[in-house]
């Protein structure tokens, strides 16, 4: 059967099976904003005069007693087969996943926070996590700093056995008041033992160490995006880029 150039002017339109308004023990009660229910529908054609679409849904009139709900609800999973543009905010209540690539033109900062870390499960410690800002070079380095007084040996923190190289560890020494004659005796990923020509050390120092939970970073490499990165990708989160890292 073929139907054209129809026209229907109604306040409620049914289409499809069952009709509810005869299963139900009492009417459906159709209102301006209309029932339209069917098991499978196609649509074809080219936008009318005026409208923005094959298919154009404006809002509910300003008479309906619906005027305040959506002009389109799906419940249920949607397939949209194309580009799809959407002019508005939107609201994601749950994850959103992007197989393809993410551009973005926007007005202001996409990357607002002033301190740039990480945040992992404490190398040693159960039940607790271990943050760390980190500084900018090129490896994955942490430090620790501070004063050394009265003793040859810096304790380097517990979780250090861990999460550094040993090998890569390094120590700078800077003597207060006076020439101590300080040198690095031994070191490991735990301490660092020095000696000097006086009884009464007193001391800045800085110890510096590359990270061994993940990849060696790979400073320079060729490409045009970050996407062209030899390495784990997925390890890091680059400003302004991505922010990728989910399971930590």
């Amino acid at each position: 059967m073929s139907i054209k150039n129809v026209e229907i002017q109604t306040i409620g339109l049914h289409i499809g099976t069952p009709d509810h308004s005869k299963i139900n023990p009492i009417s459906r009660t159709y209102n301006k904003a209309g029932v339209f229910t069917c098991p499978g529908i196609s649509i074809f054609g080219d936008a009318i005069a005026g409208q923005k679409a094959t298919v154009t849904i404006y809002p509910p009139h300003i008479d309906s007693k619906q005027s305040n709900l959506f002009s389109l609800y799906v419940n249920g999973d949607s397939a949209f087969i194309g580009d799809v543009a959407v002019n508005g905010n939107q609201s994601i209540t749950k994850d959103l996943k992007v197989t393809g690539t993410t551009y973005s033109t926007f007005r202001g900062s996409i990357n607002v926070q002033g301190w740039k870390g990480f945040d992992i499960k404490h190398p040693t410690k159960e039940n607790h996590r271990l943050r760390y800002i980190c500084l900018e070079g090129p490896e994955g380095g942490v430090y620790h700093r501070g004063r050394l007084k009265g003793t040859n040996r810096i304790d380097l923190p517990e979780y250090w056995k861990n999460l550094v190289h040993e090998d890569s560890i390094t120590v700078q020494l800077q003597p207060i008041g006076h020439d101590q004659n300080i040198f690095v005796k031994e070191f490991d990923n735990e301490k660092i033992i020095i000696e000097a020509n006086t009884l009464h050390v007193d001391c800045f120092y800085h110890v510096y160490g590359e990270r061994k939970d993940g990849e060696r970073l790979i400073p320079e490499y060729e490409g045009n995006s970050p996407e062209d990165y030899p390495g784990k990708n997925d390890q890091y989160s680059i400003a302004g880029y991505h922010y990728d890292r989910r399971t930590l």
